[in-house]
This record gives C-alpha cells, structure tokens and sequence, in this order.
C-alpha cells in the first residue's frame, strides 16, 4: 500500500470513526454539558486557539473544567484553585476531551497525532520541534501514551517529532488501544509541579 493510500484510509477512517462516536456519545455529552452548566455556569465549552498541521490556525474545544475565579489584583488564581470537582473527575477520566471529535469531523484533528498546544508556543520552537505540525494534530498520540503530562517538553517533543517519522496505520491503532489502557488506569493526568501542565518557555535543542 502506498503512502497516499495509507493516508487517505487514516483521513476516511478519522471521519467515520470520529461521526459515528459523536452519534453514539451524544447522551452523555448532553449530560455532561448540563452537570458543567449547573455547576460552573456559561460557558460550557472552552474554546482557543491552537496551531494544526502546518500550523495553520483553529479553534479547539474541550469541555471546561476550571472557573474563572481570580485573585484581588484581577489575576486568575493558579489551575489547581480553579479546577473543580467535576472538573477534575473530567481530565482523570479525559471527558473533557470528547468535544474534539467534533474538530476530527470539521477536519482540523485526527483521532491520533500530537495534541496541539498554544500559538504562543510557535515562535519557540526549535526548527526540529515545530516538525510536530507536518501532520494534523490528534486527540491523544505518541506522547500521551508515553507519560502524557509527566513528560518535560523535551521528552514531549521527541516523541511527537519520532510518530511524525515513524507513522503508519499499525502503529495509530497500536496507540488508541493503548489510549484506552491508559485512560482506565488514569495515569499521566497531572505534571508532577502542577494540576496541568508548566508553560512552555523554548529551549535550545531539541
């Protein structure tokens, strides 16, 4: 099978899989929408910007987990103040990533690739790291099932830049399955200094 072939079944394979999931999930979208609008209020989703494949710009959608609230000066208090309860059984359980297949429908995600991270982040990579963006972002990938938040970037980046190299369909169905282990033990949820993950602030080599 050639490579185009190869990456016309994964394109028809993200929309089917991510349509039919969307169907079928449907009832506990709406009710988790509800649970997050009764408890943390409008709005429901958190919506940004993220750099896709080529880094080309979209708007990216996970169900919110965290409020508003800030500090006396006006400033957000940190993450690990504003998650909440639901908010938290959301990220260990990765419901709050659902949203996103509506990305993988749209066509800015894949169901497998690396996670797409801040624009503000572009600028500082190194010509290695930005390497990320030669395949469409995905809802888990090489990374997540590798130590997911307990990775450093470094470590990050690496795997990100090896599934770009390395990609094959095998090897996308090797990492959902192993997606699925992961997300039932929960691990890698948090960084080891912080709820979510530390800020990116560049480095010099990859």
């Amino acid at each position: 099978m050639t490579p185009k072939m190869t990456k016309i079944i994964k394109l028809i394979a993200d929309e089917i899989i991510a349509t039919i999931a969307l169907i079928m999930l449907l009832p506990l979208l709406l009710i988790i929408a509800l649970i997050i609008y009764f408890t943390m209020g409008k709005p429901i989703l958190f919506c940004q910007q993220r750099p896709g494949k080529n880094s080309q710009i979209f708007t990216f959608y996970k169900f919110r987990t965290m409020t508003n609230h800030q500090d006396s000066e006006g400033n957000l208090l940190p993450d690990s103040q504003r998650i909440t309860s639901i908010g938290n059984f959301l990220r260990k359980t990765s419901l709050d990533e659902l949203p996103q297949l509506w990305n993988v429908v749209k066509g800015d995600m894949s169901i497998i690739g690396p996670r797409p991270l801040l624009v503000k982040y572009l600028d500082c990579y190194t010509p290695q790291q930005a390497r990320r963006h030669e395949v469409k972002p995905g809802i888990t990938g090489w990374a997540q099932i590798n130590g997911r938040n307990t990775l450093n970037w470094e470590e990050k980046f690496q795997f990100d830049v090896w599934y770009v190299d390395n990609w094959s369909l095998w090897l996308d169905l090797k990492i959902l399955f192993l997606t699925v282990i992961k997300v039932l033990k929960r691990e890698g949820i948090s960084s080891q200094n912080s709820a979510t993950m530390e800020e990116f602030k560049g480095n010099s080599s990859l």
